[in-house]
């Protein structure tokens, strides 16, 4: 049996430098210039367990992902674990688009190598979280989905047997394939990248597709293809009222307590 496996990817802000991200005071945007971009973390177990599959039974990996043109880095990274070629879904018509509009791009630029058997995506986003753009997708192409998966069997059948995390426990469900996957941290543990991984760059394929290159109705892309916006983005500041007491023990409560009331707090 071969499989036809992609896997979805996305370049994060590394979550270590979460902290130091700033927003523009006048415009509110997300100012990332000075924090690092990496693969999104939970994406490498995605490739993980592709890569274990097409060891298994033999097929080809293709690593996709829609975003800037620095995005190409995390395609490379992908590339260098032993995905076969990459595709990177890029232009300026797919900016500013929320998760159905991406998953939209997405969900076309898998359609352009179909036949597909199985699409890996991380459970979520390291940066938005939301869960969304892998069931999204494979709505769109009207494939089953099992989210959250912590443990994958793929059969000869071409049928998936997944374990799926729940409160206290899991789900074992079936699916015919095609069927997208999109998996926990729980699966597997990456692989590093080899020397030999490094140099196998210049011999595998990589391909830039813009507007042009895919087939999608361009009132479904972008911020124009996007039902949900964001209406305003603020930074949180947490400031704190001081009281310094004096005076005995007994009486340093006591103001206390007549503050905390004076406040309606007890």
């Amino acid at each position: 049996m071969s499989l036809n496996i992609v896997v979805c990817v996305k370049q994060v802000a590394n979550p270590a430098y979460f902290s130091q991200i700033t927003l523009n005071p006048d415009t509110g945007a997300i100012q990332r210039e000075k924090v690092p971009s990496v693969l999104n973390p939970v994406d490498e177990n995605a490739i993980e367990e592709a890569l274990r599959l097409r060891e298994k039974y033999s097929g080809k990996v293709t690593a996709i992902s829609m975003g800037p043109p620095q995005a190409k880095e995390v395609l490379e990274w992908a590339l260098t674990l032993g995905a076969d070629e990459a595709i990177l879904l890029c232009d300026r018509a797919f900016a500013a688009a929320d998760t159905l509009a991406t998953a939209y791009v997405l969900a076309a630029g898998i359609t352009e190598i179909c036949p597909v058997d199985i699409i890996f995506c991380g459970n979520e986003a390291a940066d938005g979280a939301t869960q969304q753009v892998g069931p999204q997708i494979a709505e769109l192409l009207g494939y089953p989905h099992i989210g959250n998966v912590k443990e994958l069997v793929v059969n000869e059948d071409k049928t998936a047997v997944a374990k799926r995390i729940i409160e206290y426990g899991h789900l074992e469900i079936e699916a015919k394939l095609p069927v997208l996957i999109s998996v926990s941290r729980e699966i597997n543990q990456p692989r590093t990248a080899t020397a030999e991984g490094i140099l196998s760059l210049m011999d595998k394929g990589y391909r830039n597709w813009s507007l042009k290159d895919i087939r999608v109705d361009e009132k479904n892309i972008g911020l124009q293809g996007s039902p949900t916006r964001v209406g305003k983005v603020y930074e949180q500041k947490n400031e704190r009222q001081r009281l310094i007491l004096e005076g005995t023990p007994e009486e340093m409560v006591n103001k206390a307590l007549a503050k905390l009331r004076e406040d309606d707090l007890v």
